[in-house]
């Protein structure tokens, strides 16, 4: 009798842990019913959620790749998929389990650690040849990348101020233009990359041109938001910090860390391979980089991908793409994605008089991104079908756009419909760009043979 009593109360006791596993083991509150986070539950749901985020990944970037779409679309999409939109809509209890609100800031951590590396690895693939050969042309692109969407903010703010709830109360005119044209002007850096990655242009001067003009476009989007921010009460130093800063920081990688970083390449084409030591060197370089560039205000993503620009060619990249890009690629980035689709909701245009609007935003952020950026391409001596391929590439914005939004969104600049047409337009304008990419450029290029099909492949592995 008293072994089957004990049976019993063993076996409930394993069924009470077992379901509430997810469950906060810490501290009771004030109220004595809820209980704070332990140490232990951070690591419990941060090993879940990995799990949960590259499977789901994994998945929709094969179903993506199955209608076209290169594998970082699909991980974009599938973020989405896991935040309040799809998951949370349909499952709020499991999409709460899973990722409660108390463990965004670890999400976020692994988030910026995985971009800012994977951005470091574009980085050591960037051709300084194909940059002096098309520094005009990229210089080019960007510059009506950036002048053409600040005109059409212009125009369309003011009609965007009217309707109710899309800005804070109170915001100038001037700042809600500065906002839009930043939002409008910007161009997915990272997604840039990892399409030029996949689509076989890593090595081309098309790839090397869309990516120097996109990482320019990017660089003044986070420059005019620091503004923004600056003249909306953050304070002047906001905006002289994060442009001086960021110029500083580049002038210096450029001429004086490439000399600091030469040994390690020596180094390591002695012995013929990366020792630990060299690689942990490198690492702190990329940490000590990304940590500048978030301190003054840009992002930890350039620090990692101009440290990467200035690092020794040859054997040391080389061995770096071994080690560190699969890990990269496949755990940390994906983290990325779904930081950013937690914060994203898609149920908050839902009028006629909304989805209007929506598709005003949309289809002017589309003209003057596209349109001009072909235009400065054909007009640098391009030719019309590169140009066409710019200016697909270009105007995709990703969930680097979804970053600038919840800056605005959480510094009181935006309302909660406007994030949510805005978060429309970067999905769907980085779903154009790659099958846009391929029946202007892509197909016949792979045709004639100037481009391979290696970068599709790897996006499966």
């Amino acid at each position: 009798m008293i072994l089957d009593l004990l049976s019993t109360d063993i076996w409930q006791s394993v069924v009470h842990e077992v379901t509430n596993i997810l469950s906060p083991h810490g501290a009771a509150g004030a109220d004595g019913a809820t209980r704070a986070y332990a140490p232990s539950d951070f690591s419990i749901h941060f090993f879940l959620q990995l799990a949960v985020i590259i499977v789901t990944c994994r998945i929709v970037g094969w179903l993506g790749q199955k209608v076209g779409q290169p594998q970082v679309v699909g991980e974009m999409i599938a973020g989405v998929i896991l935040g309040p939109s799809l998951l949370g809509l349909f499952f709020p209890e499991i999409q709460g389990a899973i990722f409660p609100k108390e463990m965004k800031n670890v999400l976020y951590t692994g988030a910026q650690f995985g971009v800012g590396l994977y951005m470091f690895m574009v980085g050591t693939g960037f051709r300084a040849d194909h940059f002096k050969s098309k520094g005009k042309s990229a210089m080019f692109v960007s510059l009506a990348g950036i002048t053409a969407p600040a005109l059409l903010a212009i125009l369309i703010t003011p009609w965007l101020m009217t309707v109710p709830g899309l800005f804070a109360e109170g915001i100038s005119r001037g700042n809600a233009t500065l906002f839009m044209a930043a939002c409008i002007a910007l161009t997915a850096f990272p997604m840039l990359a990892r399409i030029i990655h996949e689509r076989g242009l890593s090595n081309s001067a098309l790839g090397t041109l869309t990516l120097t003009a996109g990482a320019f476009d990017d660089a003044v989007s986070w420059c005019v938001l620091a503004i923004v921010l600056a003249t909306f009460g953050a304070g002047a130093g906001v905006a002289v910090l994060a442009i001086a800063g960021g110029l500083a920081f580049t002038v210096f990688m450029i001429f004086v860390g490439r000399k600091l970083l030469a040994p390690l390449g020596r180094l390591v084409e002695e012995k013929g391979e990366m020792s630990y030591t060299v690689l942990a060197v490198v690492m702190i370089c990329f940490f000590l980089s990304a940590f500048i560039m978030d301190a003054v205000g840009i992002h930890a993503i350039f620090g990692g991908f101009i440290l990467g620009t200035a690092m020794p060619r040859g054997k040391l990249v080389e061995e770096l793409k071994k080690k560190v890009e699969p890990f990269a690629v496949i755990v940390l980035l994906p983290m990325f994605f779904t930081y950013s689709g937690l914060n994203t909701r898609m149920d908050m245009v839902s009028s006629a008089s909304m989805l209007m609007v929506a598709g005003v935003v949309l289809v002017a952020s589309v003209l003057a991104k596209f349109g001009a950026c072909w235009g400065a391409a054909r007009l640098s001596g391009e030719d019309n079908r590169t140009a066409l391929g710019i200016g697909a590439l270009m105007n995709s914005r990703g969930l680097m756009e979804l970053i600038i939004i919840n800056i605005g969104l959480q510094k009181g600049i935006i309302g909660l419909p406007l994030f949510a047409m805005l978060v429309m337009m970067a999905i769907i304008t980085t779903v154009m760009a790659s099958p846009i990419f391929e029946w202007v450029y892509g197909r016949k290029a792979r045709e004639s043979g100037e481009l391979g099909a290696v970068g599709l492949d790897k996006a499966t592995s």
